[in-house]
């Protein structure tokens, strides 16, 4: 069977064809517009998406050297995410079905991520902790068999890559920030500055970042690096250092729980997906930590960390192999819980 998978869920544009579980081809377009508001523009989005569906969706069949008349099956983001964003890539899914008289079904954005690592070779076996870490989304999920899993906790407020953006805006950094902060903590000391972990519950799974980006704000306050423009130029070597204790802290927490969850459901795998799981740091301590408790750390390809088609066939595959179709009335849902399919 070969899948054509679709993402538009945010501000990467995505198509990927699939066969048999294996890729053959992966294209993304990511929507440079926004770096200069300092954030996605939901209708900036929206907009870029409807330019670039069907060239993206060209070049996959191109490059997968496939015809839309080989194509079996579709498979497409319909939610959570930018409401106006999804209703682009379900809206083409929908009316390429219906021409190609094939069936198409709707996959759930935090599924595609949860499952994206068995888009490598090594894959997780079953059951396994899976820590969700993107812009948008800061989850742990116990996944007991394939389509089957709950959420263990999320983040209360702010995701924890939503806290790198929120903290480069402060720090001028430009969009997105989490890349940006993350080369210049690597050369700073995590110890400059002792910013706090919000464990919450201690033997919980939910998340709070909102804490540690209002203290960082404070601290820049408080040494005139911040107000209506910068009063001041902060020294490249501070800079470094208070980027690499944000670092420490963000990442503190969520190995802290990941490796809990891991101990609690008596696991030996571990996989971490989303935009967040390319930081350098984050993987760093997983695969250190995981040695040393005898646990296998799963982390996806740096293409298949971002919203990426790629995760949305493989999903749409999993699906439509258990004869699971979606109808011409599914809507685009922008708030879609990680338990409803």
């Amino acid at each position: 069977m070969k899948i054509l998978g679709i993402e538009t869920s945010c501000d990467e544009t995505s198509a990927s064809v699939l066969s048999n579980g294996k890729i053959l081809s992966n294209i993304i377009s990511s929507q440079m517009i926004h770096q200069k508001y300092g954030g996605v523009v939901p209708e900036l989005a929206s907009r870029a998406h409807q330019k670039m569906i069907i060239p993206v969706v060209e070049q996959a069949l191109q490059v997968a050297n496939t015809n839309l008349s080989e194509i079996e099956g579709l498979a497409v983001t319909y939610g959570p995410g930018l409401i106006g964003a999804l209703m682009v890539g379900l809206n083409f899914t929908k009316a390429l079905a219906y021409q190609l008289r094939i069936p198409f079904v709707g996959v759930n954005h935090m599924h595609a991520h949860l499952y994206s690592n068995f888009l490598g070779d090594y894959k997780p076996d079953y059951p396994f902790i899976c820590l969700i870490v993107s812009g948008g989304h800061t989850q742990l999920v116990y996944v007991e068999k394939p389509l089957e899993h709950r959420l263990l906790g999320e983040t209360l407020d702010d995701a924890a890559g939503e806290a790198y953006d929120k903290v480069a805006k402060m720090l001028g950094l430009g969009f997105p920030g989490g890349p940006k902060i993350d080369k210049l903590a690597s050369e700073g000391d995590p110890n400059f500055v002792k910013f706090p972990r919000a464990y919450l519950d201690k033997e919980g799974f939910e998340f709070s970042f909102s804490g540690i980006k209002t203290s960082v704000l404070y601290w820049l306050k408080k040494r005139n690096y911040l107000s209506g423009s910068y009063e001041r130029k902060m020294p490249e070597d501070e800079m470094k250092n208070l980027c690499a204790s944000f670092q420490a802290a963000i990442v503190e927490v969520l190995i802290s729980k990941t490796f809990m969850a891991a101990e609690k459901f008596q696991v030996k795998n571990i996989a971490v997906s989303g935009g967040v799981s390319a930081n350098s740091e984050l993987r760093r301590q997983l695969l250190k930590i995981g040695q040393e408790k005898n646990i296998r750390v799963f982390i996806p390809d740096f293409e298949y960390c971002t919203d990426n088609g790629a995760m949305v066939a493989l999903v749409g595959e999993m699906l439509l192999e258990r004869k699971i179709r979606s109808s011409f009335d599914l809507n685009a849902k922008a708030n879609l819980s990680i338990q409803e399919f």
